[in-house]
C-alpha cells in the first residue's frame, strides 16, 4: 500500500470561532473609556455579542459569498417594463439585515450611541465591508435631514429602526427604511458647484422636478437618496424617494453598475434623472451647507472602516504566524517577522484608538469637540485611510503563498484597503479641507493643541512634534503644495498623543520613536530593535 503524501502539516487553524470585540484589546479598552460606568455593561454585552457572529463560521461564509456573488442589475421586466432593480445574493440580505439589528444605522438616539455604534462598525466590516455603505449612508443622513424638521420627524424612526425591510414600496408603509447618496458627476467629481442636474420648482411647496445625472449613486436600492441639484437660487439639497406615496416608481434610471476594483458585494451605479420628483432639505442654494453633516459622518466612517480593515489584516497575520513554523521555531517569534507584526500592530492600533476618540466627540457635542472634530475628521480621514492599503499588502505577504490565495481571505483585504481613502473626498480634498479650516475657523486648532496638550511633558517625542507643528504653521508660505505633509504631521501628533495617554507603555514608547522620532526605516518591519516588540505583538494576538 503507497503512502499517503497529503498529510496536512504546519497550518495554523482558521480564524473563527472568536469574539472580534472582545479579541481587539484596543477597541475594548477604547469602549471603556468612553462609555460612562452605568453603561458599560450593557455596552460591552452588545458588542461582545456581535463580534462573536462577527467571528462566526457562518457570518464568514456569508461574506464570502456576497463577495463572491456580486450584485446584478435589472433594467426591464421580463414583459419590457422599466423597474431598475439591482439584485443581490441572499447572503448580502442576511448580512444588511444584521448590520441593521445591531443598531448600525441607531446612533443619534441612543446613550453612548456614537461609541458604540462606531465600535460595531469597526467590527461589522471585518465580515465584510461592501454592506457597510448603505448602514454609513443612512447613518449618515440624519443630520442632513435634520435641516428640515419636518421631513426629520418623518423620516428619522425609520432611519433609526432595527428593521431591515428589503421591499420596494413607499418609505411609509415600512417599519424600516435605508438611504443613500448621489453628489457626484461625470464632469464634476468631488466639485459638486460644478454639478448641472437641474431642479425645477412645482406647484406643491418644497416640491421639484429633477433632471440630470449621477455618476456615483451609493446603495442603488435604498429607499430614498439624498442629491444635489442646481435650483434657480443654487446648489441645493434634495431628498428623492425611491417609491413615492401612492405606490408608483419615481423616475429613477439605472444606466449601469460600476465594475469596481474591490468592495465588489456592494452596488453602486449611475443614475439619471428625467421628470424626478424630489423634496427639497434645506434652503435653496445652501446644499453644501445642508449635506455637510452627513459627509463629515460619512468621513467618520471612512475612518473606522479603514481601522477595521486594517484589524482584521493584523489579526490574520498575527494568527498565522503564531501557529507557523519555519526554521525551527514559530514565525511569530522570530526577530524579523516580529518587527514587522509589531510595526503592522501599532499602525491598527493608532488608527482604531483614534477613530473611537472621534466617535465619543460626538456623544459629547461640546462647542470645543466640535471644533476638534471641524479640524481631526478630515485629518483622520486623510492619514488612516491612506495607511490602510500598504498594511493589508504586507500583511499578506506575512501569509507567503497562502495569502495571495483567495481562501485565505487577504485579497479581499487587499482590494478593499484603498476604497476609504477615495470615497467622500480623496486625499487632496481632506488636505485641503483641513487648511480651509485652519485658515477660516482659528478655533479648530486650538481644540486640536488643547487635545494633543493633554499629553504634553509624558514623551520627549511628542513635544519636539508638537514644537515643530508649530513652527511649520507659523510659515504658510505655499502651505497648499505642502498640504499633505502637514496633515500628515497632524495626525501623527494626534494620534501620538492619544497612545501616551492611553495606550500600554511599550505601544506609546514604540509609536513615539518610530513616527514622532523618526527612528524607522520606510516600509514596515523597521523599528527599533531595542524596543519590546514582543509586548506589542501578543497585544495584537487575535486569542479565541
Amino acid at each position: 500500500m503507497a503512502a499517503s503524501t497529503h498529510t496536512v502539516t504546519n497550518q495554523p487553524p482558521p480564524l473563527s470561532g472568536y469574539d472580534v470585540f472582545t479579541a481587539d484589546r484596543a477597541l475594548a479598552e477604547a469602549v471603556d473609556r468612553h462609555v460612562g460606568a452605568g453603561l458599560l455593561d450593557e455596552v460591552r454585552g452588545e458588542l461582545a455579542g456581535l463580534g462573536r457572529a462577527a467571528g462566526s463560521a457562518q457570518l464568514q461564509e456569508w461574506g464570502a459569498q456576497a463577495n463572491e456573488n456580486p450584485p446584478r442589475l435589472r433594467t426591464h421586466d421580463r414583459y419590457g417594463h422599466r423597474i431598475d432593480e439591482v439584485d443581490f445574493h441572499p447572503a448580502w440580505h442576511r448580512l444588511l439585515g444584521k448590520g441593521v439589528s445591531a443598531g448600525l444605522t441607531a446612533a443619534w438616539n441612543r446613550p453612548a450611541g456614537h461609541v458604540r455604534r462606531a465600535a460595531a462598525f469597526l467590527v461589522w466590516t471585518q465580515v465584510e465591508a461592501g454592506n457597510c455603505c448603505p448602514l454609513s449612508m443612512t447613518h449618515a443622513a440624519v443630520p442632513a435631514l435634520r435641516a428640515d424638521p419636518e421631513l426629520a420627524a418623518e423620516w428619522e424612526p425609520r432611519l433609526t429602526s432595527p428593521v431591515y425591510d428589503r421591499a420596494l414600496r413607499p418609505a411609509h408603509l415600512k417599519p424600516g427604511a435605508l438611504f443613500g447618496m448621489g453628489m457626484t458627476e461625470k464632469q464634476g467629481g468631488s466639485d459638486v458647484r460644478a454639478n448641472t442636474t437641474a431642479a425645477r420648482p412645482l406647484a406643491e411647496p418644497g416640491a421639484y422636478e429633477l433632471t440630470g445625472h449621477k455618476w456615483f449613486c451609493s446603495a442603488p436600492m435604498s429607499d430614498a437618496f439624498l442629491v444635489l441639484a442646481q435650483a434657480p437660487a443654487g446648489l441645493t439639497c434634495f431628498l428623492v424617494p425611491r417609491v413615492l406615496p401612492d405606490g408608483a416608481r419615481n423616475v429613477f434610471r439605472l444606466q449601469r453598475l460600476k465594475d469596481k476594483l474591490g468592495n465588489r458585494s456592494n452596488a453602486s451605479a449611475e443614475v439619471e434623472f428625467d421628470g424626478t420628483w424630489a423634496r427639497r432639505v434645506g434652503e435653496e442654494g445652501r446644499g453644501v451647507r445642508t449635506i455637510i453633516e452627513m459627509v463629515a459622518a460619512t468621513r467618520l466612517d471612512c475612518v473606522l472602516g479603514s481601522a477595521g480593515l486594517m484589524r482584521q489584516a493584523v489579526a490574520q497575520a498575527v494568527h498565522h504566524c503564531a501557529y507557523r513554523e519555519a526554521f525551527g521555531g514559530r514565525l511569530v517569534d522570530k526577530p524579523l517577522m516580529r518587527n514587522v507584526l509589531a510595526d503592522l500592530a501599532l499602525e491598527s492600533e493608532a488608527a482604531t484608538t483614534l477613530a473611537l476618540r472621534l466617535a465619543a466627540a460626538y456623544d459629547d457635542g461640546g462647542e470645543q469637540e466640535r471644533a476638534l472634530l471641524r479640524i481631526a475628521v478630515p485629518t483622520a480621514k486623510y492619514w488612516v485611510t491612506k495607511r490602510c492599503a500598504p498594511l493589508a499588502v504586507e500583511a499578506s505577504e506575512c501569509l507567503g503563498g497562502n495569502g495571495y490565495v483567495e481562501e485565505s481571505g487577504l485579497p479581499r483585504l487587499v482590494r478593499e484597503s484603498p476604497l476609504n481613502s477615495i470615497w467622500e473626498g480623496a486625499g487632496n480634498v481632506q488636505a485641503l479641507d483641513v487648511l480651509r479650516a485652519l485658515r477660516r475657523e482659528p478655533g479648530t486648532f486650538d481644540a486640536y493643541l488643547r487635545e494633543v496638550g493633554l499629553a504634553r511633558g509624558a514623551d520627549h517625542r511628542l513635544d519636539a512634534s508638537i514644537k515643530d507643528l508649530l513652527t511649520e504653521l507659523a510659515d504658510l508660505a505655499g502651505v497648499e503644495a505642502r498640504a499633505r505633509r502637514l496633515v500628515e504631521r497632524l495626525a501623527l501628533v494626534l494620534q501620538g498623543s492619544l497612545l501616551v495617554r492611553y495606550a500600554p507603555p511599550e505601544v506609546a514608547d514604540a509609536f513615539c520613536a518610530s513616527r514622532l522620532g523618526g527612528d524607522r526605516g520606510a516600509s514596515f518591519g523597521t523599528l527599533p530593535h531595542t524596543l519590546d516588540l514582543a509586548s506589542v505583538v501578543e497585544r495584537a494576538r487575535p486569542v479565541a
